[in-house]
């Protein structure tokens, strides 16, 4: 078994990687325990956690104050108190929400982090971000918690569709843009063994994610600087989701096309070359990734990324590629360039 250190103080926690680990979570819990999670999952490992099971509903609307609601009703009746801890068990939007009921119960009581898919193993479920939706726009509504400990089973990723593995991929890919050009190079020379799903190179993988993330958070916890850089490819992804309501993209897939343009904005601007734009390009599509969003509205989704939690004082703080595993954050991009990539985007 692999441990991550995430070093934020008193606020440290592990991040355990490995097969068949899910035994071990038992030794976090002191008190009572609510586990958050869907059917589906329950019924594949029910027998590993004795414990009071609150189910929400599969899909990205499940992460709505309404369904927080149901979840605080849910936590009085079981008798939690400031001594217990809510289990994530899922998915992104598991880990967001019930990680939000975690972080605001009570003024905020333990939580487990147990990602299933990709996606959540590499991104959502490490850094303490939790948050659900607003009808105006994603994650608006949310508060920083950490949790006391992240359990990454392998195992996981065997029962994945197809989709949801490439969809985990446009977050892996973002790692090695934004920070190490020899993972992103790893990727490319094991895109085969990653999409054949061989454990070995999945482990390596998910492990240089998390330790990337890691990173990231231990040096900026609350996102004032330099996290903000782990936002590459999410503002159009936001807004590519909020148009299509939740439905037509998955998370990853969105934030595909959104670093497809964040690289052709900055390529724009002069910041990054043609050849790293068609490098980027190239990979995702190695991973069977669409890079482009045509038949959207390129003036409805410029109009939507305003209402990015990245937008400060009306100016949109894009995240702009200069090479890979660099990255700068760029509050003065001009509308113009910004509008003439969304163009090209959504009508190819």
């Amino acid at each position: 078994m692999e441990k991550i250190l995430v070093d934020l103080g008193a606020k440290s926690y592990e991040i355990f990687i490995g097969k068949d680990i899910l035994g071990d979570v038992k030794n976090f819990i002191t008190g009572k325990a609510l586990l958050v999670t869907q059917k589906n999952i329950l019924d594949v490992c029910a027998e590993k956690f004795p414990y009071e099971v609150a189910l929400i509903p599969d899909g990205e609307t499940s992460k709505s104050l309404g369904e927080a609601e149901k979840l605080f009703t849910r936590a009085i009746e079981a008798g939690l108190d400031r001594k217990s801890v809510v289990i994530a068990l899922g998915g992104g939007v598991v880990g967001d929400l019930a990680g939000f009921v975690a972080a605001t119960f009570m003024r905020g009581i333990n939580l487990i982090q147990i990602p299933t898919t990709l996606l959540a193993q590499v991104d959502s479920s490490v850094g303490g971000k939790t948050a659900v939706n607003h009808a105006l726009g994603k994650n608006l509504i949310g508060a920083f918690h950490q949790p006391r400990a992240v359990f990454i089973d392998l195992n996981f990723l065997k029962t994945l569709p197809e989709r949801e593995i490439k969809s985990g991929l446009g977050e892996v890919v973002k790692y090695g843009v934004i920070s190490d050009e020899n993972f992103f190079a790893y990727l490319e020379d094991n895109a085969e063994k990653i999409l054949q799903r061989d454990l070995k190179t999945l482990a390596h993988v998910v492990k240089r994610s998390c330790e990337i993330k890691a990173e990231v958070v231990a040096a900026d916890e609350k996102e004032s600087g330099l996290r903000r850089i782990l936002n590459f490819g999410h503002t159009l992804a936001h807004a590519i989701e909020e148009q299509t309501g939740y439905k037509k993209y998955r998370h990853g897939e969105a934030v595909a096309i959104g670093m497809v343009a964040a690289a052709q904005i900055s390529h724009e601007l002069g910041k990054t070359s043609a050849e790293n734009v068609q490098r980027l390009e190239k990979l995702l599509k190695r991973f069977d990734m669409v890079a482009t969003c045509a038949g959207l509205d390129a003036d409805k989704l410029y109009a939507v990324t305003f209402r990015d939690k990245k937008t400060v004082g009306g100016k949109v703080n894009w995240v702009l590629m200069k090479n890979f595993g660099d990255v700068e954050i760029c509050g003065d991009v001009p509308a113009s360039v910004v509008k003439k990539v969304f163009t090209r985007l959504t009508e190819h």
